[in-house]
């Protein structure tokens, strides 16, 4: 590899320190007169620029800022984020984030940051694989049929690994240097994509046949063999037709993980252990109605259930028949077996009387105790939905967790005042507080998944594991439950503070790597007699003090 030199360093985005690297390092470097002559430290620099950002007049307009930043100096884009987590958190993830990938196209630079894979690459993945010169511990991989909410948005869906990534640095303090964004390209449904002239990718009708498996199949042999069989690989908005299946197909010969399906689980389950902490009720005391019976509906669903059936000793047949689901034709039931998707078949269950064809008359019927919104539908949870379940429960339990926030089933501010204050309310994108007309604030927790996954992701890179566990998924949600403060459940919030993410995600790690060396799959040995010591020394701290600058070049 040829020698980098000091304009090198000012050229890569990971080890960049522009007007912030020492004017002593600077001749040495060969860099005098690369960079404005003054000298601004670290802190100075990282208020210069969150002041920069809240001058910007739109949501877009900050995520566009912040993106130039991460492209030339990704210590600062990560100084921004880390200490100004709750502020930047909406805007790098959910909600900004989609309107970002639906102009992906339109707005891209051409910075090289991640891999772009499509069918025409079959037979040539480990050979494109190896443009890849550091080592890669964390990729997250999209083909963008379904992208939050919205749809499939081919390969502008890429946006989401993007942030995805950054989450998995900011929140838990995986390497900058060490992650890798991949869109697998088999074309897209989306007429609007490929009408548009500035669309990047293939323009063909998606693929889900045999050449997007053989694809989906090469990447993984070629990650796995370029960077390692624990090297983690975190499914991302594949649609519903693919995602249950590579799930299983992976899930035991590969460190992975799908976020839509597993993580949203986990947040999800870890709001309704945490709620027992007001209602004073164990989760098998709870009926769990859902709008929507999608990757994120029926994951969560599975999830609650092998819950209960751990904590309440009886079988996860049982426990599943203390769940029901509404998809676009009305309650999933036995009498429709036959036209089912296979990942609904565990939750349809026998119904006496006549087929229930819509949310509200299955909140009357199956008089649920928790609803859950996996729609996408905004406004399913209406002001006769949330008063119904008010009037059947003294304190009902509400999660719109659809994103980003214009397809959230209700808001937080319509979930309080309908239920006069009673509801416990969750969301998937997050909303301000609210204080209703007497007087009463509520803090509203966002069920966001970005608890959860960087949490996993550093623990199974502690541990080196092998591959991710369903029981992974509730090691997470009760470590995520157990951190929220006595203080944070009587403002009514069923989350930690966003801006303590890098506390809950360590912990989180510690119990997930714990999790690794008690399951055998493991394979960073012998354990560490102190594992989140273990963790603590993976964790990349953009406000630590740097290495000698010079130090970077060879």
């Amino acid at each position: 590899m040829a020698q980098k030199t000091g304009v090198d360093l000012l050229k890569d985005a990971v080890t960049n320190g522009s007007s912030s690297i020492p004017k002593s390092s600077r001749a040495s470097l060969g860099i005098r007169g690369l960079v404005p002559a003054g000298h601004i430290p670290f802190e100075v620099n990282v208020e210069r620029c969150i002041n920069n950002l809240r001058s910007k007049s739109s949501p877009l307009e900050k995520y566009f800022y912040l993106q130039g930043l991460q492209d030339i100096d990704e210590r600062l884009y990560f100084g921004i984020l880390t200490k100004h987590i709750t502020e930047v958190m909406p805007i790098v993830y959910t909600p900004t984030v989609g309107e970002a990938c639906q102009k992906y196209s339109t707005i891209y630079r051409g910075t090289v940051r991640g891999v772009y894979l499509s069918i025409e690459d079959l037979g040539s993945v480990r050979e494109i694989l190896d443009v890849c010169q550091k080592k890669v511990t964390t990729i997250v991989v999209t083909d963008g049929e379904r992208i939050l909410g919205l749809g499939d948005l081919g390969l502008n869906g890429m946006g989401i690994c993007i942030g995805k990534l950054a989450l998995y640095t900011a929140c838990a303090g995986i390497h900058p240097d060490s992650v890798l964004p991949v869109h697998l390209d088999t074309g897209t449904n989306n007429e609007g994509n490929l009408a548009d002239p500035y669309y990047l990718g293939l323009r063909q009708k998606k693929d889900r046949g045999e050449k997007f498996q053989s694809l989906v199949e090469e990447f993984f042999d070629a990650a796995q063999d370029k960077f390692g069989n624990n090297v983690l690989i975190q499914f991302e908005d594949f649609g519903n037709s693919t995602a249950f299946g590579l799930l299983e197909k992976f899930q035991n010969r590969a460190c992975t993980f799908n976020d839509d399906i597993q993580g949203t689980a986990s947040v999800a389950l870890a709001g309704v252990i945490a709620s027992g902490r007001i209602t004073k009720k164990s989760m098998a005391e709870h009926t769990f109605l859902f709008s929507g019976a999608g990757e994120a509906g029926t994951g969560i669903a599975s999830l609650i259930a092998s819950a209960i059936s751990i904590e309440s000793g009886i079988p996860v047949e049982e426990a599943r028949k203390k769940i029901h689901m509404v998809d676009s034709k009305g309650l999933v039931t036995a009498s429709r077996i036959d036209e089912l998707a296979h990942h609904k078949i565990d939750f349809a269950h026998e119904l006496d009387g006549e087929p229930i064809k819509c949310l509200k008359t299955a909140v009357r019927r199956i008089r649920p105790t928790v609803i859950v919104g996996v729609s996408a539908i905004p406004k399913a949870f209406d002001q006769e939905v949330i008063e119904a379940m008010t009037e059947m429960n003294e304190r009902p339990i509400i999660f719109a967790l659809s994103n980003p926030t214009s397809k959230a089933e209700c808001t937080a501010q319509e979930a309080y005042e309908w239920s006069d204050g009673k509801a416990i309310f969750a969301s998937g994108s997050p909303f301000d507080p609210v204080t209703l007309k007497d007087g009463r604030t509520f803090v509203p927790g966002q069920g966001n998944n970005a608890y959860i996954f960087p949490g996993i992701g550093l623990g199974v890179i502690a541990a080196g594991s092998t591959k991710i566990t369903d029981n992974d998924m509730y090691v997470a949600a009760k470590s995520l439950a157990n951190q929220v403060s006595d203080e944070q459940i009587e403002r009514g919030c069923l989350y930690p503070p966003l801006d303590e993410i890098r506390e809950v995600s360590l912990q989180i790690a510690v119990d997930i790597a714990n999790s690794a060396y008690d399951t055998g799959v493991a394979t960073n040995m012998p354990k560490p007699d102190d594992v989140k010591a273990a963790c603590e020394a993976l964790i990349y701290d953009p406000y630590a003090p740097t290495e000698d600058i010079a130090s970077f070049v060879n």
